[in-house]
């Protein structure tokens, strides 16, 4: 069970009507910023979602700017396209080692 809110899909830049809705998963500085640990987007790419969530949440841009994205568990890059349902995780960079 979550105790983190979840909002709804909402179409950004990248993201017209009919794309994709997808779960994305916020992690450390990202969840910080984000305010939330999950959310649904609508998009068809990568990029389209990270670019919609900068616009719900402006204090991502930083973290976006430098963090790894995976999908479904495999690193993606900005033009990756999505499939329904797929799960979009944002990973702030990590300190240590």
């Amino acid at each position: 069970m979550s105790t983190a809110a979840e909002t709804t899909p909402e179409a950004g830049p990248g993201s017209p009507p009919g794309a994709p809705t997808v779960t994305v998963r916020y992690w450390a500085a990202a969840r910080e910023a984000a305010g939330t640990a999950t959310e649904r987007q609508a998009g068809r790419t990568v990029g389209g979602v990270l670019d919609a969530a900068v616009g719900r949440h402006p204090g991502l841009a930083g973290v976006v700017a430098a963090c790894t994205v995976l999908v479904d568990g495999l690193a993606a890059d900005r033009s990756a396209r999505l499939e329904e349902g797929a799960t979009v995780e944002v990973l702030p960079p990590f300190a240590g080692g």
